[in-house]
């Protein structure tokens, strides 16, 4: 998968100079920009938060298409299937892009899942819709974060870290707000967020419940009875997303036949390999990857 600087050198082209944080980037954006999302194909370990300013934009989201319009706040998760289908000539946007593994450790994310069944990290519903004093107060924050991105500081990433956490602070209050919210107990959020740690060190080699279950200390059936109750999700699902994450960057960013790729992901051979990667991209490896030379 790409990391956040790799996605912005490879994928945006910005000069290594102009990436200053392997954790965090802020950056308006417009309609020719946004297009450029749809190059990275769900292989982005990091969680994006988008605020419309002007315009729209059309995006496919698990299964279905959604409009975003001034004043929407769009969340991504890495492994959510999100491709961007039209947007008006006007559109524009302000971004902020957060490492995975910096927002899986921050504080206001294990707040954010003990105060909704919906936390941050897997929205069931990925756009918060603010009013016009709550999307000026988001703005700030984003500026705020690309302020610092553009300074020289002895503590940018202490500063940047808590902007971070601000921002996450005040979403979650933003939602309680906007939205009708569910709590759960302590321990339920640290099973949830225990599992989300170990997925992306582990996803590679390991694909049963069992095997996370087992570093948890739960029953892999209490696993999964915790992932469905707090997301809607199968543990099953978060492992498939990985793996394709996975997948379609080594497809993009290698030379690798598929047969080496299967190996790599610990699938038993090319044949359940492509027929997995079928199953939730809807193309063959092979045909994936001569499309994406075009």
């Amino acid at each position: 998968m790409y990391t956040l600087r790799e996605y912005l050198q490879n994928v945006v082209g910005l000069p290594k100079e102009e990436v200053p944080s392997d954790e965090f980037y802020c950056s308006e954006a417009d309609i020719a920009l946004t297009h450029m999302a749809n190059r990275m194909q769900d292989s982005l370990a990091a969680y994006s938060y988008t605020l419309v300013l002007e315009g729209w934009l059309s995006i496919a989201y698990a299964g279905r298409e959604i409009t975003l319009l001034p004043g929407d706040l769009y969340v991504y998760s890495p492994g959510l299937s999100v491709r961007i289908l039209d947007g008006s000539v006007n559109y524009k946007a302000i971004c902020l892009i957060a490492d995975e593994r910096v927002t899986l450790e921050s504080p206001a994310v294990w707040n954010m899942i003990r105060t909704a069944y919906y936390p941050v990290v897997e929205l069931g519903q990925p756009v918060v819709h603010l009013t016009p004093p709550q999307a000026a107060h988001f703005t700030k924050r984003m500026q705020e974060v690309k302020y610092y991105l553009g300074r020289e500081h002895r503590f940018l990433a202490e500063c940047l870290r808590t902007l971070h956490t601000l921002f996450l602070l005040d979403l979650r209050h933003t939602m309680e707000g906007n939205i009708g919210l569910h709590s759960c107990s302590e321990r339920t959020s640290e099973i949830f967020t225990g599992f989300l740690r170990l997925l992306p060190r582990h996803f590679v080699a390991h694909h049963d419940i069992s095997f996370y279950a087992s570093l948890l200390n739960i029953t892999p059936t209490h696993l999964s009875r915790v992932v469905r109750q707090v997301t809607g999700r199968t543990v099953v699902e978060y492992i498939n997303q990985m793996l394709l994450m996975e997948a379609i960057w080594l497809l993009q960013t290698t030379d690798l036949h598929i047969a080496a790729i299967a190996e790599r992901l610990h699938f038993a051979d090319s044949s359940s390999f492509s027929r997995f990667f079928y199953r939730l991209k809807g193309d063959l490896p092979k045909t994936f990857r001569e499309k994406k030379k075009f």
